[in-house]
């Protein structure tokens, strides 16, 4: 086992090229990352030698075909040639840009609005994906320059070919396009020194090393799955046993299942995800789970919830799970990946908050009757988080709730060919101080130096003069009814003759019909005025799956909201103000 202290030296002044050429020389047989069978049963392991030889493969192609220093469009289903050409990218000194490909038959919009806007020279994927991409538009952007490299056919030996790139902590290694939970997607500047510098917080933070397994089904295009699930083993050196998305999905106790038949340590996933595995764990199943060996139960990415972790606590306390490793962390693209996080097998942390206290902006607590409220941990000691008054950009007092601000190493490089935006969000002061400060866009509150993050000001609502979180309302809402499907609401505000008001997209739930919701709607109504003393002015049904989510599920409030006052959401249902 490396000493922590002593691989922060070590990796001090390398970036993930050098690292992974360095682990293949000491360790060549070390198994890098597993990748399961879309059935979960079945796994292909890739060894450090191997990563290192396929990446050189990948690299020398490239660099044969002059791309150095330029961006690549990665356009892979998650899977090993997925990881195997973001190092490949590096190794060639290429930008890699992740991006979600569409299942055939799909939309592929986001996928093109990425390639121009990267302004990308090269588009890497699989032989048949490459194939399928014959449009018209397809063919301008061919037209202009843009070149493609299918990653399974490629020259035997080419490998031997490669050269070292000029890469180092400055180099572009990423542009991480955002979710676009608020607003049209932007490419984060993710340099290597960046990767390198919140790689080293997660490890000290999770006290990760060689001993430690990972089992992640996060989307690789996604910071959480690529520099949680993927580079941060990279790092501290441990195996991790990866899945798709959707093998989880379709099946969520396969998660957990790994999780046993691997022994993993260290696993992450957000809120929905221990939700999901609640619902859907039959006894049977539970009996032959074994989670003893999990320390490090990451939860993030969207609100966390004190029901949530008490659940799924409570349901898999039987299959050996301890609540102690509940791992309640805050973090985004902007700064890399992780900002605060709790103590390793310290539980998660939690406080009473006073609701009418929330509505006027400030956190007091109470000892019943309030909204529980979870901790995200504590800031790194390279990091400094600060609460700030978004208007008047000066310190909040104590208590207040503001705008959370994170200055630190890992802090990102700024969007790309954006500097207005790059100005207004990475380059904010306070009065008096020089530090170049991230506006996270988040709300949140530090109590004893732990951070509760409340929600975001771009989806606050403000009736009368009090502020009202969105997912609280939700899940207030979800709660009200069984025929309402879990994570399907979408609460944001609206113009009103007297003012704003509440509007509330609900879906319905599968096997549940419009003739059933008469009752659900007077349940919601009730449960909203009860637990916030609103009135909901416009209530809509839709149906399973109509709420658009970004890649990590959270709800696009914005977009529905947008597709509400454009008549083009598919009601089931409309409830008009009682």
């Amino acid at each position: 086992m490396t000493h922590p202290n002593k691989r922060e030296n070590v990796f001090h002044e390398m970036d993930f090229v050098r690292l992974t050429v360095w682990r293949a020389a000491i360790t060549p047989h070390r198994v890098a990352f597993g990748f399961q069978n879309d059935q979960g049963n079945g796994e292909t392991v890739v060894s450090y030698g191997e990563l290192d030889r396929r990446a050189r493969a990948i690299a020398a192609v490239l660099q044969q075909r002059g791309f150095g220093g330029q961006r690549a469009v990665l356009l892979f289903q998650p899977g090993i040639d997925y990881v195997l050409s973001i190092l490949g990218c590096w190794y060639a000194g290429i930008t890699a840009v992740p991006v979600y490909a569409p299942r055939l038959n799909t939309s592929y919009e986001r996928v093109r609005i990425i390639v121009n806007d990267a302004r990308a020279a090269v588009m890497l994927s699989t032989s048949s994906v490459l194939a399928t991409l014959a449009g018209d538009e397809w063919q301008v952007l061919r037209h202009r320059g843009l070149q493609a490299l299918a990653t399974d056919d490629l020259p035997v030996g080419i490998e031997a070919d490669w050269k070292m790139p000029a890469v180092d902590g400055d180099t572009l290694a990423v542009l991480q396009y955002t979710s676009g939970s608020t607003g049209t997607p932007k490419g984060v500047r993710v340099l290597q020194r960046h990767l390198m510098a919140n790689s080293r917080m997660i490890s000290r933070a999770m006290h990760s090393d060689e001993e430690s397994v990972g089992v992640v089904w996060l989307p690789p295009y996604h910071d959480m799955g690529l520099v949680g699930g993927i580079l941060q083993p990279f790092y501290a050196g441990f195996p991790v046993h990866l899945m798709a998305p959707a093998t989880f999905l379709q099946r969520p106790m396969r998660w957990l299942e790994a999780i046993s038949r691997y022994r993993g340590t260290i696993s992450a996933a957000p809120n929905f995800a221990y939700d999901l595995c609640v619902r859907r764990a039959r006894p049977e199943q539970i009996e032959q789970l074994d989670l003893s060996s999990w320390r490090v139960a990451v939860n993030g990415a969207e609100p966390i919830r004190a029901e949530t972790l008490k659940r799924f606590s409570e349901t898999f306390a039987p299959a050996g799970f301890d609540r102690r490793a509940f791992f309640p962390s805050y973090g985004m693209a902007e700064t890399t990946l992780m900002v605060t996080a709790p103590q390793v097998l310290s539980g998660a942390v939690m406080l009473q908050a006073r609701r009418d206290a929330l509505a006027l902006g400030s956190l007091k607590t109470t000892g019943e009757g309030g909204v529980m409220l979870v901790s995200s941990g504590q800031a790194d000691p390279e990091t400094e988080v600060a609460i700030v008054d978004p208007d008047s950009w000066k310190r909040c007092g104590k208590g207040v709730i503001g705008e959370i601000w994170v200055s630190g190493p890992a802090v990102t490089d700024g969007y790309w060919a954006r500097p207005d935006a790059t100005k207004e969000t990475f380059h904010a002061k306070l009065p008096g101080d020089d530090t170049s400060w991230l506006r996270t866009g988040d709300l949140g509150v530090l109590q004893d130096n732990e951070l509760y993050v409340t929600g975001r000001i771009k989806d606050l609502i403000v009736i009368r003069g009090h502020n009202y979180y969105p997912h609280d309302i939700e899940a207030t809402a979800l709660s009200a009814h069984p025929a309402l499907r879990p994570q399907g609401a979408a609460a944001f505000a609206i113009d009103t003759p007297d003012g704003e008001g509440l509007g509330l997209v609900v879906e319905m739930d599968r096997g549940w019909h419009s003739e059933d919701l008469d009752d659900a709607a007077i349940a919601l109504r009730n449960a909203i005025s009860r637990e916030h003393q609103l009135q909901i002015n416009e209530l809509v049904f839709v149906r399973a799956n109509t709420i658009p989510k970004t890649s990590s599920g959270k709800v696009q409030r914005l977009l529905v909201r947008n597709r509400w006052l454009a008549a083009e959401l598919e009601i089931c249902v409309r409830e008009a103000t009682a």
